[in-house]
């Protein structure tokens, strides 16, 4: 059965209010079992579309990655891509800039990382960063150098969207689809993950003082979080706002959704390059 994930995507042009938006939906498998079949077939499924998209040469997959921290990026990704080959695949995740990443414009460092055709890549994190902890911390901006006319413009944050909005169109048009997912957590979810880090002595290093700073801006990143979603969740490049508090139904939510998209883009194998008559004598030369 395939799982329709429209409820999860937000649409063009609609005001987005994310406090409307579940973090927790009804479970999408029965039991355990069913979970592991269920994403089992979307591995192997996706697995044999990443063979197509290297083999057709005229598109790659961008997947990109944000929410709060604890959401389980990392998981989603791990599971999700565990079928995948890495030779077609590269995941990136975008911490502090450096100082030459500093020295150029916001879009600078990412555009570095776009997948090749025929690649799928995934930004854990990306270039929404400039919209989000930047508009949460916007002293950050001091250390871009940016002109002051840039920085005291009015519509400084629209200018941003605008110009993300403009790249995703450039990425399409030359053959890179863009899938974006918002992996939606509570704030009592995070809660509970914070404390199960601190519990398990193997995962107590994923937990920074910073961690609880960051958590008490909660209401400022969803602001943030809900402007980003809505100004740039287009036709060409959807925004998914992922229920996260429960880890399996994410993952699957996500596979189906890069499955669908892949599956939804008209390639084929190449030709042989040796014609039927070729190939019955390299047959024959083999069996030889």
């Amino acid at each position: 059965m395939t799982l329709d994930t429209e409820a999860f995507r937000v649409v063009p042009g609609e005001k987005l209010k994310l406090k409307h938006r579940p973090t927790a939906v009804e479970a999408l498998y029965r039991d355990e079992d069913d979970y592991k079949r269920q994403l089992a077939a979307q591995v192997e499924r996706l697995s044999e579309l990443q063979n197509l998209l290297y083999a057709h040469n005229r598109y790659s997959l961008l997947l990109v990655f944000q929410a709060m921290d604890a959401a389980g990026k990392d998981s989603i990704i791990k599971h999700v891509m565990s079928g995948v080959n890495p030779q077609g695949c590269q995941v990136f995740s975008f911490k502090h800039p450096s100082p030459q990443e500093l020295d150029h414009d916001f879009l600078w460092r990412t555009t570095q990382c776009l997948p090749e055709r025929g690649r799928i890549g995934i930004f854990n994190r990306s270039y929404y960063e400039e919209v989000l902890i930047v508009r949460v911390h916007p002293e950050i901006l001091a250390a871009q150098s940016l002109p002051l006319e840039t920085t005291r413009a009015k519509d400084f944050w629209a200018q941003r969207y605008d110009s993300i909005n403009g790249l995703e169109r450039h990425l399409h048009r030359n053959g890179t689809r863009v899938l974006k997912f918002f992996l939606h957590l509570s704030r009592d979810e995070q809660r509970r993950r914070f404390l199960a880090r601190l519990d398990d002595p193997s995962k107590n290093w994923k937990f920074a003082a910073a961690d609880l700073d960051e958590r008490e801006q909660w209401p400022a990143y969803m602001k943030a979080y809900t402007a980003a979603l809505e100004a740039t969740s287009s036709e060409h490049a959807p925004w998914y706002a992922v229920p996260a508090d429960d880890k399996r139904n994410a993952r699957l939510i996500v596979s189906q959704v890069i499955v669908d998209a892949l599956a939804a883009l008209k390639m084929s194998y190449p030709p042989p390059a040796l014609d039927a008559k070729a190939l019955v004598a390299a047959r024959k030369r083999l069996k030889a």
